[in-house]
């Protein structure tokens, strides 16, 4: 493998490539899902390999499930081809930030291996949930799903670095779907995580360090008091989102505007661009001082924790917001000078072999405050406390939005008092950050992993973590869905 990839530069350089990268993947996925008692199994194998290049200073890729001599020559000289053809439209050449050679191997941590844990144990843990969901015939739908997926990718470049990475992903998630057939309403609780699923870079151990069998009974109940539960107020309220909702949140109006990519308007056609404009960096405040957010490519557990990224760039930490203060992007070599930087964040990744890396989020989290969660429902007058995220909305700057959970709490006199229904709140991204007065302690602090974003046309899917811990927010519009 290692001879074929080396083949694939010489090929490209004498081409006519100034620089030129394969990444050769292998990837193992499981998926174990079980739906009104019914299980699916799936188990799906992926190989193949994408040769990236430049060549009179555009950038070409071309990609092949079939590695051997014959497709290696072809694709590295069809990803050349294809980069002289688009130079003669281009704009500019293409200028890469420097990155230091690195010959290295990573793998991703875990302690019990999820592919040798026997499907039976996987489907009966899936289908004792069931049975505890489906004990109320007001049940319609239970589902539960696990997954498991594993990577390996060899990269090697033009420039000399050589990378071998292996990345271990598990995870999965239920859900409750109750109705009323007297009144037609519907509603659902999950667990344990953003919209129901929760995924980190480790192995089976991720599935039992929650208790997903203790917390079916919950769901179901919770899900059943939704049905008749009051709808939640209207108007100006405070609000205290829980983590798994809050990570979603830093996902839209953080994490998509940040990227330098959509900045600059090089992505637009899916979802949008963003407010975040290069003049804002450093002296724009998008937060109160107490808001703080990191990118963390490193971040045990993440799943976007890599060693390096598709351009071969060690994973880093940095700030993209300061005491409230806007000042970072997510970066690729490609763009980072545009932002007068030298070296790039580690920010580019694809979605398998034959994609082209773009910028991607990796880790990003808010960094916890000082409070107790117990003291701040008891320092709340009147509020609402929101759960799981139920559905969303965000304009095509990532400024105004709207979130609607799948439950919510009112809080009176600094006590839950009553489960409401459809609570919904809406902001514009600075005014709702810059009303952030609280922020729970790291005990209350979880990383929740976020597995299907989606990105470009033809569309790709990247993974990442966001660590958030329940916050509150001052004055903020609710009931308005």
């Amino acid at each position: 493998m290692k001879d074929l990839a080396y083949h694939a530069l010489e090929v490209a350089s004498l081409a006519g490539a100034s620089y030129v990268d394969i990444r050769i993947i292998m990837d193992s996925r499981e998926i174990i899902s079980v739906k009104n008692g019914a299980p699916l199994v799936n188990q799906i194998e992926g190989f193949g390999f994408g040769v990236r290049v430049i060549a009179d200073g555009s950038w070409g890729f071309a990609a092949s499930p079939m590695l051997d001599k014959d497709n290696i020559e072809k694709t590295a000289a069809l990803a050349v081809k294809i980069a002289k053809s688009s130079a003669k439209l281009k704009r500019f050449d293409i200028k890469l930030a420097d990155e230091p050679i690195h010959k290295d191997k990573w793998n991703s941590a875990y302690i019990i291996d999820p592919f040798k844990v026997p499907l039976e144990k996987k489907i009966g843990l899936l289908m004792s949930i069931d049975k505890t969901l489906r004990s109320d015939n007001r049940i319609k739908i239970a589902r539960g799903e696990l997954s498991f997926w594993r990577e390996n990718q060899f990269f090697v470049s033009s420039e000399g670095s050589e990378i071998e990475q292996t990345f271990i992903r598990s995870g999965g998630g239920y859900a409750a779907t109750a109705v009323d057939d007297k009144s037609g309403e519907i509603q659902t609780r999950s667990y344990p995580g953003v919209q129901g699923d929760q995924f980190l870079h480790l192995g089976w151990e991720v599935i039992e360090s929650y208790d997903y069998e203790g917390n079916a009974e919950r769901v179901r109940d919770e899900a059943l008091a939704l049905l008749s539960a009051e709808k939640c107020p209207k108007g100006e309220m405070d609000i205290i989102i829980s983590g798994e909702q809050l990570a979603l949140q830093i996902h839209e109006s953080l994490g998509h505007p940040t990227e330098l990519d959509r900045v600059l308007g090089m992505e637009a056609n899916y979802a949008g661009t963003s407010f975040l404009t290069t003049e804002k960096l450093d002296n724009f405040r998008y937060g109160s001082e107490i808001v703080n957010i990191v990118a963390d490519g490193t971040q045990p557990g993440g799943i976007a924790t890599i060693g390096y990224d598709d351009d071969g760039v060690r994973s880093g930490r940095w700030f993209l917001v300061k005491d409230g203060i806007f000042c970072g992007y997510l970066t690729n070599r490609e763009l980072t000078h545009v932002i007068n930087d030298n070296h790039s964040r580690g920010c580019n990744r694809a979605d398998g072999w034959n994609s082209l890396p773009m910028i991607r989020m990796t880790n990003i989290s808010l960094i916890p405050g000082e409070w107790d969660f117990d003291n701040l429902i008891a320092d709340t007058d009147k509020g609402i406390l929101l759960g799981s995220n139920k559905s969303w909305s965000i304009d095509q700057k990532r400024l105004n939005f709207q979130f609607t959970s799948e439950i919510g709490w009112l809080i009176e006199k600094g006590k839950i008092v009553k489960v409401i229904k459809n609570p919904t709140y809406q902001s514009i991204t600075p005014k709702f950050w810059a009303s952030c007065v609280a922020i729970c302690n790291e005990n209350h602090w979880t990383l929740w992993g976020v597995s299907n974003c989606g990105k470009g046309q033809p569309g790709q899917r990247a993974e990442m973590s966001h660590g958030a811990a329940p916050s509150r927010f001052r004055k903020v519009n609710v009931g308005l869905g």
